[in-house]
């Protein structure tokens, strides 16, 4: 029986503090399989809540606050995630942040803000995880990127949150190609519309059914829906998958 186990291992998750979000559920997936999660964000009242939530559901989590942003936080927190644990085995980089702002209305410091959180946290997280993971020659990665970075926006992602997920997409190919030969696995998830928190305060009961009519199976996606995928690419069954983006988005996006 095909059976996705994460005992022994150590999984890193950032963004997840988000009571509906995609970073709690990925954590609770791997904790039910038995990986002793890591949840990382600014928030430390929501990781609080979600940490003890996963312990009193019989799993094993902790928590770090983290600014994903910030190259000397991440590797201070990273270094003490090691020493408190030995390794990190899995990461995943699902901090992230989007705006609805037009192309012709976009300032540089939104610019910034969006690429700062959603592609250069990516990168931090990444290269420093990176150097030990190839120490224990194993890692999987997987990183959330969007199907705005694929269609150029179009739900209600501005230029600049496409232009950023697309390179993180471009970013987790190039470093798969860099790491295979040691181990690592490094793949992107591509979600269409899930019904997070974000999603939720941007759209209104009569712009959901219209783009429902715009998906194929006919619903908007869970958070449950993406973080299945993960917790399969994070597996040790994964392990001859690399490099690829992972659409998950019911079919309104199929290239």
């Amino acid at each position: 029986m095909f059976k996705v186990n994460f005992d022994n291992r150590v999984a890193l998750i950032t963004g997840a503090a988000s009571e509906k979000g995609i970073g709690r559920e990925i954590a609770r997936q791997l904790a039910k399989r038995g990986a002793l999660v890591v949840l990382s964000d600014i928030n430390e009242e929501g990781l609080a809540v979600a940490v003890q939530e996963i312990q009193d559901l019989g799993g094993k989590a902790a928590s770090v606050i983290l600014n994903v942003t910030d190259r000397n936080q991440v590797n201070q927190q990273v270094a003490e995630i090691v020493k408190e644990y030995g390794k990190i085995d899995i990461l995943i980089n699902n901090a992230g942040v989007t705006r609805p702002t037009r192309v012709l209305d976009i300032e540089e410091k939104e610019w910034d803000f969006i690429f700062d959180i959603n592609m250069k946290g990516t990168f931090f997280l990444t290269q420093e995880v990176l150097r030990y993971m190839k120490e224990k020659n194993y890692g999987r990665i997987v990183n959330l990127g969007s199907v705005s970075g694929k269609r150029g926006g179009g739900i209600f992602g501005g230029s600049h949150y496409s232009a950023a997920k697309a390179a993180v997409t471009g970013f987790s190919k190039a470093v798969a190609r860099e790491m295979a030969p040691f181990g690592i696995t490094c793949n992107t998830v591509e979600p269409g519309l899930i019904g997070t928190e974000i999603t939720g305060g941007l759209l209104t009961e009569e712009k959901k059914e219209v783009l429902k009519n715009d998906i194929p199976v006919g619903r908007i996606g869970t958070v449950a829906d993406v973080a299945y995928t993960i917790a399969f690419l994070a597996s040790e069954n994964a392990s001859y998958i690399t490099g690829e983006e992972i659409d998950i988005n019911g079919g309104s996006h199929i290239d």
